[in-house]
């Protein structure tokens, strides 16, 4: 893959302008939503690092168990989940649109937490792909509703490994694998993706795997260089075991949230756009909705079907468009009134499964 230039991914010109079938929306009344807006971009992206990096510290800095240092590192985590969000929206813009986007994110958010923008770039794309949407090719879709048993160890391993995994993998493995080619093509294919399927192979072009040594390289030597710090004294040893923490907390909310954004109802068949929007879930909610769905992701059903549409514009088109359905639109069966429905009905539907299985 090109570093120059990534895909924005829209809506195929043969694909129906209908989100209920004979119930017609046509993309005219959203076109006027598709241009990002580079200063709410960056605003809100620095935002998000200022109020996270300082209640970090501030954490970091607090008496060890206080009440102060729990507020803080909670503030810390939803800040800093928020800009970690915005991999998705570098997912689906031409960097063009933003220049230099990449490149700050990564600096405030991928080294420091070791989730470097090649690792959601070019991988995202296959999970939006309508020959792998909800297949074995798809990284972000596994058959939840089938099994309560394969959601429970996701929840599990997602939040409580993570931050080991990204740690072995960043500052153990990559160190290796920057002089032992080998290595790191092994783990271009199996080690260098966001993926919540665990079957899933990245195929890595020339350029992208020189992306990847180079933000490798960069967050080698910025870890060490902390490393170092906190071996001299200048930093605060608690200041890993903080890291630790919130970035427990910011996987727990990225995976509950990933756990209520689809049906996960497929058999590992392709579907059709409208059979993806069938199969994803909408949660308006209220402002609060945006601490564990920040940056537009409370409309994921909307995104499926609009992914060129920027974080800012979702709840515009999803005004729009709601209000230009009639009330018995299937459509609107693809919003839920809550996080806590949708994981509940998932989990039915799963034990529904099980059930059967035993009789």
């Amino acid at each position: 893959m090109s570093t120059s230039t990534y895909p924005v991914i829209t809506t195929p010109p043969d694909v129906p302008n209908s989100l209920d079938g004979p119930e017609a929306v046509p993309h005219t009344l959203v076109a006027d939503l598709h241009a990002p807006r580079p200063w709410i971009f960056w605003t809100d992206l620095t935002l998000s690092a200022l109020i996270g990096w300082t209640a970090f510290a501030i954490a970091v800095v607090a008496e060890p168990f206080s009440a102060l240092m729990g507020v803080a590192g909670l503030v810390a985590a939803f800040g800093l989940y928020r800009g970690v969000c915005f991999t998705h929206e570098l997912a689906h813009l031409r960097r063009r649109a933003l220049p230099g986007f990449e490149t700050v994110w990564n600096v405030l958010f991928g080294v420091p937490l070791l989730l470097p923008s090649f690792t959601y770039l070019g991988v995202h794309q296959n999970h939006h792909s309508l020959s792998s949407y909800g297949t074995k090719d798809d990284p972000e879709y596994l058959p939840f509703a089938s099994s309560r048993r394969m959601m429970l160890l996701f929840a599990a391993q997602s939040t409580l490994l993570m931050p080991i995994a990204l740690f072995v993998r960043f500052l153990i493995l990559a160190p290796i694998a920057l002089v032992w080619p080998p290595l790191h093509r092994w783990l271009e294919v199996h080690a260098s993706s966001f993926a919540m399927n665990p079957g899933y192979r990245r195929t890595v072009g020339a350029d992208m795997a020189a992306k990847m040594r180079r933000w490798e390289a960069a967050t080698v030597a910025c870890w060490a260089a902390a490393f170092a710090m906190m071996y001299a004294g200048a930093l605060p040893l608690r200041a890993f075991g903080m890291w630790v923490g919130v970035l427990t907390i910011i996987s727990l909310l990225n995976t509950v949230r990933v756990l209520g954004a689809h049906e996960y109802d497929s058999a590992g068949a392709m579907l059709s756009r409208d059979g993806q929007l069938n199969d994803s879930i909408d949660t308006p909610g209220g402002p609060w909705t945006e601490l564990w769905a920040p940056v537009g992701l409370r409309y994921h059903a909307l995104h499926h079907y609009f992914p060129g549409i920027p974080y800012h514009n979702l709840g515009a088109a999803y005004g729009r468009i709601i209000a230009s359905l009639p009330r018995d639109a299937s459509y609107l069966d693809s919003t839920s009134p809550s996080l806590g429905q949708s994981l509940l009905v998932l989990y039915k539907k799963a034990a529904r499964v099980a059930r059967a299985a035993r009789q």
